[in-house]
């Protein structure tokens, strides 16, 4: 994978790739050079099953409905009805069928190899389910059971394909998770406001008495951006609950989890480097803020461990 995206043919055969070419934009590295190349294709057969969940549920397809077909389900689908139809495709991994969908059948030797369960897997199409039916949290209680379909499973599949799930890592890796999903939202407030979603809890509204017509406004006020600092102080504490994580393990997969957190930090500091005001645009961390952060939580990790 390369920074750059390249332009691909519309057609059935290229509709996968395309899925798979959107790692290179994301915030936190999904397979790394370093890892054992066995692991890399694991990691990418999980990223393509959960990047496509998001895009059904976000109805960002690639055109020409080829998705929808491989799901065998009609162009003009919902994405309602898509992620019944994907649902389905994906019970084929599990019950011995042939899934209709390429990156399905590349999941099937990832959850054979490492005797995956589908509860990580329904639960990401859950949380997608959970997006048209429920666009404002109201307690941080209620994100955080968010965050835990749609984050937390892919930190415990990390665990199940490197074969270092412990229940005390799978609580620490939740940490993590939930902490990068937080920051996510924080950097996205302006454009998930613009699909008609917002990720802050309204009794934090209230607390810092920010409305969402100050979240509309094209700079945050005071109000917003106490109550912007005020979530990326939660998450920075819930990446310090996830950090013994990195302790843990050795080698290469110290590496990478290591590399998870750093990016949470970093991207914090980003947010705050911008004094909260996430509106103009999401803040993003420099490469040298996530090595100089990286390099912290190999050294503070390796003091833990």
């Amino acid at each position: 994978m390369t920074g750059v995206r390249q332009a691909r043919p519309d057609g059935p055969a290229h509709a996968p790739l395309a899925t798979l070419d959107k790692a290179a934009d994301e915030n936190f590295p999904v397979a790394p050079f370093f890892l054992p190349r066995a692991w890399r294709g694991d990691l990418m057969a999980v990223y393509g099953f959960a990047r496509l969940v998001d895009d059904i549920g976000d109805s960002d397809l690639a055109p020409g409905g080829h998705d929808a077909r491989l799901l065998g389900a009609g162009p003009d689908a919902d994405p309602l009805t898509l992620l019944d139809a994907f649902e389905a495709d994906l019970r084929r991994v599990f019950d011995g069928g042939s899934p209709g969908h390429p990156l399905l059948r590349r999941l099937t030797g990832t959850v054979r190899r490492h005797g995956l369960g589908p509860e990580p897997f329904l639960a990401l199409i859950e949380a997608n389910r959970q997006d048209p039916r429920v666009s404002r949290y109201g307690t941080y209680a209620e994100l955080a059971d968010y965050c835990a379909l749609s984050a937390n499973p892919v930190g415990r599949l990390v665990l199940g394909i490197t074969g270092t799930t412990t229940p005390e890592r799978v609580r620490r890796s939740d940490a993590v998770c939930t902490a990068l999903q937080i920051v996510e939202h924080l950097q996205d407030v302006a454009e998930d406001l613009r699909r008609d979603r917002v990720y802050l809890p309204a009794e934090d509204l209230d607390r810092f008495h920010v409305t969402e017509a100050d979240l509309a406004l094209p700079t945050a006020g005071a109000s917003t951006r106490a109550l912007i600092a005020y979530q990326a102080d939660r998450a920075r504490r819930l990446l310090d609950e996830g950090g013994p994580l990195v302790g843990s393990v050795h080698g290469r997969l110290r590496l990478l989890l290591a590399g998870f957190t750093a990016g949470g930090h970093a991207a914090l500091d980003a947010v705050a480097a911008a004094r909260y005001d996430v509106l103009p645009g999401p803040p993003r961390a420099t490469r040298p803020q996530l090595l100089r952060r990286l390099a912290a939580v190999l050294r503070t990790t390796r003091r833990e461990g």
